[in-house]
């Protein structure tokens, strides 16, 4: 288990803190609504016209009669997905309010840059048009009549979306239009000169220091599905979300790692690649981060696969398990979306092996302390008198300790892995009376009793959660952390019985 102090963090945590409170807004916006996406990717992949069963009233395409059909592929794609993203976004600022607002300016910029599918107008108008409405609104609160509150509310709301809806239609419109025309031409540049793959060299890093989301559901998704409409498919779902390269690596560590990383690279491998939760590879390469060689040279392999054969994604894959992957797989792309997975991880697995063997003698010598403290920076490795768990006991010694959350980046794969590890154990240990939940960071609303991130994650958590105690862990998936929470509480419960 990793403690953590309460110094003030420094420029380089504060930027990288920064970083992922950014990556993590734009992504919330996307994750909560893949579900549209997935069934949208499905409705494209069966019902146009080249899809596995053509059917013109869904598809949307002119059938033998000459009869135009609208369809299900392009409303959902033009109006229905951006509208989500701009409501999730607004209602993150602003409640439901925000939602409403950020939906209704985001029509303005629909409807204003015709022919383009406004994803990165939704990001912005979402957010923006509730943070305006949320500052104008404070002119006046607490200074309405009784009884006046829903006329005003209503009309402040209605006036200012619709002010802001013409603004959107005339002057952003045209302003997003042209940028994301510009962003999309500069990944079409890089495909077709073969430069994509160059884009692991920043992906996998990035990926490691809790990005992934940000990149695959911030980027990725929005540029890949501009692509199906115009292709039917795209590799970009695939540059991120690919399961081969971290599949290759812990094979790699499963085989020649030692120590405590090779008892736990299996559990994590089905995790990983079934799962589609890559986070639990991300602490491998902490510990040793020379691997992300291996994870670059495997990512930029999958990407060239998919390249050379033209193949790709109908929609995002999500969570990023082999399951997904092949479910969202264009009907044509088969065996370049396989191979990209098997190349893939072949070749993280190869490339990992000779960074693992280069490193044994060394790594064998120090085993799992090597493993433990390189992982998690561990200051008290399961220390009943480490900061942490003393606040922990402090907690617990008043019956305060009944709200655990796992949080992570998007409050689902990996934190809810970890609360239903945490919740067997609770279970098994015969402690009552303590709910363990999952959430995103950025929904902790300071109700929380103790609250276990990642701890990379951990710095975020605090901000939004001050007055919680809080864990950091290497590992949602087997973190000796989780034995000294339940074994706290357990005897506090004992003890006031």
């Amino acid at each position: 288990m990793t403690t953590t102090s309460t110094t003030t963090p420094t420029g380089a945590n504060r930027a990288r803190v920064g970083v992922q409170r950014f990556g993590s807004f734009l992504s919330n916006m996307v994750l909560p609504n893949i579900a549209a996406f997935i069934a949208w990717g499905l409705i494209t992949a069966l019902f146009i016209e080249t899809g596995w069963l053509p059917y013109a009233p869904l598809g949307g395409f002119t059938d033998a009669d000459g009869t135009a059909w609208p369809g299900l592929v392009g409303p959902i794609i033009t109006y229905l997905l951006p509208i989500l993203i701009a409501y999730t976004g607004g209602r993150m600022v602003y409640g439901v309010r925000g939602g409403v607002i950020g939906s209704i300016v985001t029509m303005g910029v629909i409807v204003g840059a015709a022919g383009t599918v406004m994803f990165l107008g939704a990001m912005i108008c979402g957010p923006l048009a509730a943070l305006i409405l949320k500052q104008i609104e404070k002119l006046w609160v607490g200074k309405v009549r009784a009884g006046f509150e829903m006329l005003v509310d209503n009309f402040s709301a209605g006036i200012i979306g619709f002010g802001l809806a013409l603004a959107a239609f005339f002057w952003l419109a045209p302003l997003i239009k042209w940028f994301t025309g510009v962003l999309g031409g500069a990944v079409g540049f890089l495909i077709d000169s073969g430069l994509i793959p160059l884009a692991s060299i920043i992906v996998e890093p990035a990926k490691v220091l809790f990005l992934n989301n940000a990149i695959n559901h911030g980027v990725f998704t929005p540029l890949g599905t501009e692509q199906v409409l115009d292709s039917g498919k795209s590799l970009l779902f695939l540059v991120e979300a690919n399961p081969g390269p971290g599949a290759g690596l812990l094979l790699a560590i499963t085989v020649f790692g030692v120590g405590a990383a090779r008892a736990t690279a299996p559990g994590a491998f089905i995790i990983q690649f079934l799962g589609g939760i890559h986070e639990v590879y991300f602490p491998y390469v902490l510990a040793k981060p020379f691997l992300i060689v291996a994870l670059i040279l495997g990512g930029a392999t999958g990407v060239t696969t998919n390249l050379i054969f033209g193949s790709g994604l109908v929609a995002p894959a999500a969570p990023g398990s082999i399951i997904a992957v092949l479910a969202q797989t264009e009907r044509n792309s088969y065996v370049g979306v396989i191979l990209s997975v098997i190349l893939s991880a072949a070749v993280t697995f190869l490339v990992g092996a000779v960074i693992l063997r280069a490193s044994r003698k060394r790594d064998l010598a120090e085993a799992d302390a090597a493993f433990n403290s390189a992982i998690a920076q561990t200051e008290a490795n399961k220390g009943k008198s480490s900061t942490v768990l003393s606040g922990l006991a402090a907690s617990a010694a008043v019956g305060s300790i009944s709200n655990v959350v796992f949080a992570c980046d998007a409050g689902m794969g990996s934190s809810a892995m970890g609360a239903t590890v945490l919740r067997k154990k609770f279970k098994d240990a015969g402690v009552t009376g303590v709910t363990v939940t999952n959430k995103a960071i950025v929904n902790l609303d300071g109700t929380e009793d103790l609250v276990i991130t990642q701890k990379e994650l951990t710095d975020r958590a605090k901000a939004k959660a001050p007055n919680a105690v809080h864990v950091s862990v290497d590992n949602f998936m087997n973190s000796p952390a989780y034995d000294d929470v339940v074994s706290t509480v357990a005897e506090n419960q004992a003890a006031t019985k």
